[in-house]
């Protein structure tokens, strides 16, 4: 029996030896597991290894600034907030987990705030060290939870856990849809890239460069380590030529039109006449629940037939030629009809016509008289014809930075577009195509006396605040024209505002130069479809002021249902914003003072710091005298010269603040130790306690001001 009990004993012993050592064979195993069995991309030699990862460090993908580096496109980063219940001591956390659940509650305004701390007890009795707060918090909320109450201990004894490597980024648009298609994306999407506008074509800049950096594995996944190999270089900013104000004007505007008009889709472009940058561009559609978006870049890539605003490019190439004069006489009859065409051209006044006019009447009445004058100039010689327009720049693309311009759509004679009709046509617009920007190019080249300059919608690159690369303005051609050809389709572009289709949006504050057009749509034969089944385009370009241009600007806006002439239609948004940005531009304005005589007799002087006193007077330009010493003077009323006379302060006793302003007495007084109270405006008349008294610290002074 004994035997038995003592082999027991044995073999009970030999068991729980050979489990002690299947236990530390296990936990050897274990630990060679972890160090070898999945080595680590980010380990280095000497180093314990563990699950570690070399990932991409993402680096700040640089912003696109307005011309006063205000942001139209940033990067928000956002954080998604978690929190460790179980760090916190008990006492600690039962004291501070309400008042947390109340901050929680009324910043994400998500949950009440008993759900919301009966949630974390629970997480924290079950040990759960991973409990979500709240995704995508941007960095200023970020800050304010770490001012919650025990969150403001900290990670380690209020458990938060906050992101700091975990940043997510998104970009946002501040102006919302403003110019957003011109600002455009750079994406990836299925493996495809597509680059749009300005991020698309400077996204080399706005990238900068990726570094690297190690991620650690954790129980709740990978997490940054804050270990960088390779530092990443921030992207610069791209600085275009947009004014916000301009663009927030032209976008209302275009906007509130293509309500008012039942239009389907429009365009707005205001390019600086000296410069060629862009300052404003809107490109809206109407959606189909009647709000409207900026999802095409009409300006940039639309090409349709300008109509009459291309009479500017036919009349200076009959004055430039010497073919005809501004006095020349046409007759328009109304009705024009032409070999080869199956219907006639009329007048927009129903075909009535304006009977024998000069070409310079026909111009701004925008007759369509203007076909067969310049189909007689140039039938027998179309090349000529041809030939002014590609000096005009009116045949190629401008060459502009972003993706997406088409080159001009022109008939040329031997092609199998050209025929009869194609002179006449496109003497008034049709049988072409342009985009708004190359229509309104001519246009801005006009106003800048012959010399044409590309269009840019970028001028600087910075980086960290400095400047890396300029764009100065580019000539595309320093003379289209003579001089004296410019001078005179000014003239008619002035007339038609004063005289002609335009002179229902004249300003009373400054001139505008400009033309109106409406093109008639084609039905998909090429034909044109009676009135009543029509659809138009209404269009009007010029530059403003006529006399000085500043600015040219070009409005299109398509498919109208309330009216179709451009002067009712398009012109009317010229106007808004053409008066909208005079009113706002200090250009414009002579100084309020510019001329005023600086009155002879000297100011009085109020009693304070003679410092300050002293400093507005010499930037003001007043020659004074400082009598004396101290810090204080007192009130003066110079009259033949500024004498600024010392007011004498002692120690511990109430000063006299009699004559000073509010702001030097309180400062005065309170730093003696005094508290104050004011009553009333201006300057000090009365004061409770007088002057020489002792001086109390904590004693209440009651001061009285007036004017």
């Amino acid at each position: 029996m004994k035997d038995k009990s003592k082999n027991f004993l044995t073999y009970r012993a030999y068991l729980i030896y050979f489990g002690f050592v299947a236990i530390m064979m296990l936990v050897v195993w274990m630990v060679i597991s972890i160090q070898f069995s999945e080595k680590s991309a980010g380990s280095f030699p000497g180093e314990r290894k563990i699950q570690e990862r070399i990932v991409s460090d993402d680096p700040r993908y640089g912003d696109v600034l307005d011309k006063d580096l205000n942001p139209l496109i940033t990067t928000v980063s956002y954080y998604d907030i978690y929190m460790d219940p179980t760090v916190a001591s008990t006492e600690l956390f039962e004291s501070k987990i309400d008042s947390l659940a109340i901050g929680i509650s009324k910043m994400f305004q998500r949950k009440e705030a008993h759900v919301i701390s009966n949630q974390l007890r629970k997480a924290r009795a079950m040990g759960n060290r991973y409990v979500l707060i709240q995704k995508q918090v941007t960095n200023e909320q970020r800050k304010a939870l770490r001012e919650l109450p025990l969150f403001n201990k900290g990670r380690n004894k209020g458990g938060i856990i906050d992101g700091q490597n975990q940043e997510n980024t998104v970009r946002k648009n501040p102006k919302g849809q403003q110019a957003r298609r011109t600002l455009g994306y750079h994406k990836e999407i299925d493996g495809k890239t597509y680059s749009v506008g300005i991020e698309g074509a400077y996204h080399d800049y706005l990238a900068g460069k990726a570094g690297e950096q190690v991620e650690q594995r954790f129980a709740n996944g990978w997490r940054k380590t804050g270990r960088i190999i390779e530092e990443s270089v921030s992207g610069s900013d791209v600085v275009t030529t947009i004014d916000s104000d301009i663009q927030e004007v032209v976008h209302s505007e275009l906007e509130k039109q293509l309500i008012t008009m039942d239009a389907s889709h429009g365009c707005v472009v205001v390019m600086e006449v000296s410069t060629g940058y862009i300052r404003a561009i809107s490109n809206l559609r109407r959606n189909e629940d009647s709000t409207f978006s900026e999802s095409y870049n009409y300006a940039v890539g639309r090409l349709s037939a300008p109509g009459s605003t291309f009479k500017l490019a036919s009349l200076m190439a009959v004055l430039e030629d010497g073919r005809l004069t501004l006095d020349s006489e046409v007759n328009a009859t109304g009705e024009y009809r032409f070999k080869g065409s199956k219907k006639p051209l009329y007048d927009s006044n129903y075909g009535h016509g304006y009977g024998k006019i000069t070409l310079k009447e026909a111009f701004e009445q925008s007759s369509n008289v203007i076909a067969p004058t310049i189909n007689d100039v140039y039938k027998n010689e179309p090349h000529q014809f041809i030939t002014k327009l590609e000096k005009f720049g009116l045949t190629r693309p401008l060459g502009l930075s972003i993706a997406g311009e088409p080159k001009p759509k022109v008939s040329r004679p031997g092609s199998s577009e050209w025929s009869g009709i194609s002179i006449p046509y496109m003497a008034i617009g049709y049988e072409l195509e342009q985009t708004p920007l190359q229509t309104l190019n001519l246009y801005n080249t006009v106003a800048n006396n012959g010399r044409m300059m590309k269009p840019q919608f970028v001028k600087e690159i910075r980086n960290s605040g400095q400047v890396v690369r300029s764009f100065d303005p580019v000539v595309l051609d320093e003379k289209i024209c003579r001089q004296s050809t410019i001078d005179q389709v000014k003239s008619c572009l002035v007339g038609v505002m004063e005289n002609g289709t335009g002179k229902d949006l004249k300003s009373v504050m400054f001139k505008i130069a400009g033309k109106t057009g409406t093109v008639k749509l084609l039905d998909v034969s090429g034909e044109f479809l009676k009135r009543s089944q029509s659809e138009y385009q209404a269009s009007f370009c010029g530059f403003f002021p006529a006399e000085k241009p500043l600015y040219s600007c070009i409005v299109v806006i398509y498919k109208p249902k309330k009216n179709i002439y451009g002067a009712k239609v398009s012109g009317t948004v010229f106007a808004a914003v053409a008066n909208k940005v005079f009113a706002s531009n200090l250009k414009y304005h002579q100084a309020v003072n510019e001329g005023s005589v600086k009155s002879e007799s000297l100011p009085r002087i109020k009693a304070g710091s003679k410092s300050d006193v002293s400093n507005v007077l010499a930037e003001l330009g007043y020659e004074h005298n400082v009598v004396g010493g101290g810090k204080w003077i007192a009130q003066v009323s110079p009259k033949e010269k500024i004498n600024l006379i010392p007011r004498s302060m002692k120690e511990n006793v109430v000063p006299n603040v009699q004559g000073m302003t509010a702001k030097d007495a309180i400062y005065l007084l309170e730093s003696m130790g005094v508290i104050v109270k004011i009553s009333g405006y201006g300057t000090v008349v009365y004061q409770s306690i007088p002057e020489g008294t002792d001086i109390e610290k904590g004693r209440l002074i009651k001061l009285t001001l007036k004017n």
